[in-house]
């Protein structure tokens, strides 16, 4: 059992996929990054100076504090139940991008495939039909070894 479980890590697709869920995680960082920094702060600037990382609806008030509440993490503080619109709209945000950069990714292989598989030329035929029998003979054969006819 231990045997196949060294082969089936060391095949080279499990290594692949490993590499790739490592670097997808550390993408993921950088996307959610250029999100909630980059991309959210000039938005919500031009929506009147709406901070997403703050947009939240209070459900129901904290035990300790009322409504209304500064930020969303002085109402989680308090105890307060909320809708976490801003984050959610970050995620959303986020997914997409990352949804995008895959399909850019995935269109430039499937054309780089291509490319590779137009450059290669077909191989020279080494073989010919006997008009005789139909069997696969050289192509330098003057006489068919199967049905022994003459070839021209």
């Amino acid at each position: 059992m231990l045997g196949e479980f060294k082969k089936f890590v060391m095949r080279g697709n499990v290594i692949d996929m490993a590499v790739g869920i490592i670097i997808g995680g550390a993408f993921t960082k950088i996307v959610n990054s250029m999100v909630a920094d980059v991309m959210m702060p000039p938005l919500g600037l031009l929506m009147g100076k709406v901070d997403f990382s703050n947009w939240f609806i209070v459900i129901k008030d904290g035990a300790q504090v009322p409504a209304p509440y500064a930020s969303l993490s002085a109402a989680q503080a308090a105890g307060a139940t909320t809708l976490n619109v801003g984050n959610f709209l970050n995620a959303v945000i986020s997914f997409l991008i990352v949804a995008f950069c895959i399909f850019l990714l995935i269109k430039l292989i499937n054309k780089l495939d291509n490319l590779k598989k137009t450059e290669e030329p077909a191989a020279a035929p080494t073989t010919k039909k006997c008009p005789f029998c139909c069997s696969e003979i050289p192509l330098e054969a003057t006489r068919c070894p199967h049905c022994t006819s003459e070839l021209k």
